[in-house]
């Protein structure tokens, strides 16, 4: 089997270290890592997987990691700011870009990770919301391959195997419906609440957006630019254990089964097309032995209708809506908006903005910057 040799972007998150224990399992080269500011972890991945350069985003914390990584002698480079991220997608050792970090700052060096002949694992959401058009005709011009690290769009991938678009019916993304799913009214629901989701252990970010649904209308989008398929629907899935289904215009549906945890596909993606033992746990069917489906409300959580709707709009819509909902989300977990101005917050941000085309990376940053500055401007009113 083929040993990819990665750089991992966003090493230090919980994508980043579950992409590392894969690597530990499979014994597959970590040629460069990256993180924001953390110091003593990427201290700790360099001891122990020796990469060829180490970045951390924050140059203040780079210029420490560097003091520190030359008093323990290591033979690791470190960089730092936007320079050190460019400098990781373009490492020549490296075959795998692994796109683990959250938000905006990832999409520079993965549209460069892509010119540079590297294959893609993708778990960095905005890269396709915000810009899918210019990554997806990048990765065609490359010959580069796209590899979905997300539990549901590998899922997916797996389930489309061999299968030409012209047998696929519609995509059917599994949600949670995370720790609100049975309630009837979200008035009053606060940070702590909205934390502890009942299947996963993610980043905050992504904990409430699961919350909100917002995280399902992300994956919708993203559902579109993967795989080119019309029709995408969404159902609630309490368990987890279905992580996407494939409906084939025969009638069959083919679904893809696991735990509730990332490591197989974030293996799936580093051993692709092939599949390997590693340290993923087995699903035990005897203890996982009811399955629930049912349609999400979206009366009650509107954040996915309006995820359709930028989808729909195209252009630069998807980018304010992912742009401002990092700042909802920012403003309800420092206690400044409500959970339920999360969406009204949103929705006021796409009536502004609108939905205008785009060409280049600048124009996408530049949305993603209005759609915060909007945000801002508009939470004061609500």
């Amino acid at each position: 089997m083929r040993k990819r040799k990665l750089a991992l972007l966003g090493s230090t998150g919980s994508i980043g270290t579950n992409t590392l224990n894969v690597a530990r399992a499979l014994e597959l080269p970590v040629i460069g890592v990256a993180a924001l500011n953390e110091v003593d972890d990427l201290l700790a991945q360099i001891a122990e997987f020796h990469p060829r350069l180490a970045v951390l985003y924050d140059e203040a914390a780079a210029d420490r990691l560097r003091q520190r990584v030359k008093a323990k002698g290591y033979d690791t480079e470190v960089l730092g700011g936007d320079e050190g991220l460019l400098a990781l997608a373009r490492l020549d050792e490296a075959d795998t870009f692994v796109a683990a970090s959250s938000g905006s700052v990832g999409l520079e060096p993965t549209h460069a990770a892509i010119l540079a002949g590297k294959d893609i694992a993708l778990a960095n959401k905005e890269v396709l919301v915000a810009a899918g058009s210019l990554f997806t005709e990048a990765v065609k011009e490359a010959g580069v391959k796209l590899l979905p690290v997300d539990s549901e769009h590998s899922a997916i991938f797996q389930c489309l195997t061999d299968h030409p678009k012209s047998e696929v019916e519609r995509l059917i993304l599994t949600a949670s419906g995370g720790p609100f799913r049975e309630r009837s009214s979200l008035e009053g629901i606060t940070p702590a609440q909205a934390l502890k989701h009942p299947n996963w252990t993610m980043g905050a970010k992504i904990t409430i957006d699961s919350a909100t649904l917002f995280n399902k209308g992300l994956e919708l989008i993203e559902a579109h630019w993967l795989f080119g398929i019309p029709r995408v629907d969404v159902v609630v899935h309490p368990q987890s254990i279905v992580h996407s289904l494939v409906e084939f215009v025969d009638g069959s549906v083919l679904a893809q089964l696991g735990e509730p945890e990332m490591l197989l596909p974030i293996q799936y993606a580093l051993t692709w097309p092939r599949r390997s033992s590693g340290p993923v746990p087995k699903l035990n069917l005897l203890e996982r032995n009811r399955l629930d489906f049912h349609a999400p409300n979206e009366e009650l959580f509107p954040s996915l209708r309006l995820a359709r709707e930028a989808w729909q709009a195209g252009g630069l819509a998807p980018a304010h809506l992912s742009a401002a909902d990092e700042v909802a989300v920012e403003l309800f977990l420092k206690g400044e908006l409500a959970f339920t101005d999360i969406p009204r917050l949103l929705e006021l941000v796409i009536e502004r903005l609108g939905a205008t085309d785009y060409s280049t990376l600048d124009e996408v940053r530049f949305a993603l910057d209005a759609g915060r500055a909007t945000a801002r401007e508009l939470a004061a009113q609500l």
